[in-house]
């Protein structure tokens, strides 16, 4: 006779987020061309930083895996990580490597140049070990980043935290987040995606980073062009036909002003309009959408719903100056839903 128990595994964290951190400075100078620039604030900032700040200033136990260098910019990201109530515990210090740095101009309602120094950043030598040590199998969600597949070990690290979550039925996630200068060409870019993309759940882009994926001429986005309206009518086709052959994952197209659409297979896209504000800074405002998004579906809410809160957070994030900095509390975001909904 044999007897068997249920034990019940306690989650660690509502989200774990993994891929790129670094400094980023902004322009203190608002208008200003980027040569006239006198002077800088400091935050912390790439995606999957900016979306863990996102989701714990909304209230969910967050924590980022990622990597800094031996080195004071690694010091500051850390400190000012803890400052925002996002665990620590699981990154790494790489030797050898530095901490990575952005610049951003500030020049509204559609300028805003950015410059990344990321010669051997630190974050791109994550490594499956790191991972490995992280709890991610008992984390509710796993957020991951298209640019963490660009360079170096953190490729194989992104894949192995992405097959271990699903495999735990830790819901996954990933940003396509994509830079075109942090990737060797579009297929480089297309052949890291379709490797992670079994272990995906919700997949979140702009329109020209799911066209760079699933259209018909990637090297048009990649050289920073906006897509035409027939380039429009080719990725609604292409997603269709994906969604054919993944059923079970759901696309979130962000359109930006106009908000985003939800796409899941057998069923017609889901428009969920934006909120009208104005533009003061762009950059953040995607990872914004998500730390929403995150945390509406952490609630289990419906996808409107969650959707809905990921549009306010970057409608709010796109009124203020910085990014990690900007993202809204959660009492911010309901009042600002509220005041909406009244006018």
């Amino acid at each position: 006779m044999s007897t068997t128990s249920e034990t019940t595994v306690e989650t660690t964290f509502d989200l774990i987020t993994l891929g790129r951190c670094g400094m980023d400075l902004f322009s203190q100078n608002i208008g200003a061309p980027f040569v006239a620039i006198q002077g800088f604030d400091a935050h912390i900032g790439g995606s999957p930083t900016n979306i863990a700040v996102a989701a714990s200033r909304l209230g969910l136990r967050t924590a980022l895996l990622t990597a800094v260098g031996a080195d004071l910019v690694g010091d500051f990201v850390l400190a000012h990580l803890a400052a925002e109530g996002v665990a620590t515990s699981y990154i790494p210090r790489k030797p050898g490597a530095k901490t990575g740095l952005a610049v951003v101009g500030m020049e509204p309602p559609d300028r805003f140049p950015l410059v990344f120094y990321r010669d051997n950043p630190a974050d791109i030598w994550l490594n499956v070990d790191d991972v490995k040590a992280a709890p991610i199998t008992t984390a509710r969600a796993l957020q991951l980043s298209g640019t963490a597949l660009s360079r170096g070990s953190c490729q194989a690290a992104t894949i192995y935290a992405a097959h271990q979550a699903a495999a735990a039925g830790v819901t996954t996630y990933v940003d396509l987040d994509l830079r075109p200068d942090q990737w060797a060409d579009p297929m480089a870019f297309r052949a890291g995606l379709n490797e992670l993309l079994p272990s995906i759940a919700v997949v979140i882009g702009t329109e020209e980073e799911f066209y760079a994926l699933l259209g018909g001429a990637p090297e048009t986005v990649f050289a920073g062009q906006r897509l035409d309206a027939t380039q429009v009518r080719e990725l609604d086709k292409a997603i269709v036909a994906w969604l054919a052959m993944r059923p079970e994952c759901t696309l979130v197209l962000k359109r930006g002003a106009h908000g985003a659409t939800i796409w899941r297979a057998g069923t017609a896209p889901l428009d969920v309009p934006g909120f009208p504000v104005t533009v003061l800074n762009t950059v953040g405002a995607g990872d914004a959408f998500a730390g929403g998004l995150l945390y509406g579906r952490c609630q289990g809410w419906d996808w409107r719903a969650s959707v809905r809160m990921g549009n306010a957070c970057g409608a709010l994030v796109v009124t203020r100056h910085g990014c990690a900095a900007a993202m809204p509390r959660l009492e911010e975001v309901e009042t600002f839903i509220k005041n909406c909904a009244i006018a």
